[in-house]
């Protein structure tokens, strides 16, 4: 009796000892569009009206009309070989800006130094 007792209990308590439990993960990925932002870098050419280093710059164009222009911190100033001028710039002096934006949001990225030939 003690036999079919233990058997009987065993039987019973196989599937709980055996059993297996499963996971799912399910994982969801959403994809963003892609937006790209295409700016255009455009030159004025003319010579130096007003300087504040590291604030604006305004520049009589070649038609006569001053442009002003913001300096970024990331603004460079060279000479016509693509050198760093470390000399502050001077009013009168002949310069081709090269900026992105239009009207008040013109925003320098670099000035070069054009070099009088005499």
């Amino acid at each position: 009796m003690k036999t079919i007792l233990l058997s009987t209990v065993c039987a019973l308590a196989a599937p709980f000892a055996f059993a297996q439990t499963s996971t799912t993960t399910t994982e969801q990925t959403t994809t963003q569009p892609v937006t790209t932002r295409e700016t255009t870098t455009t030159y004025t050419a003319g010579t130096i009206d007003t300087y504040e280093p590291s604030k604006t710059i305004i520049v009589k164009d070649d038609n006569g009309g001053p442009v002003r222009f913001a300096l970024g911190t990331a603004a460079r100033i060279v000479d016509g070989a693509g050198k760093i001028v470390t000399a502050p710039l001077r009013s009168g002096q002949k310069v081709r800006v090269y900026y992105t934006g239009n009207g008040d949001t013109r925003t320098v990225e670099r000035v070069q130094v054009i070099e009088d030939k005499d």
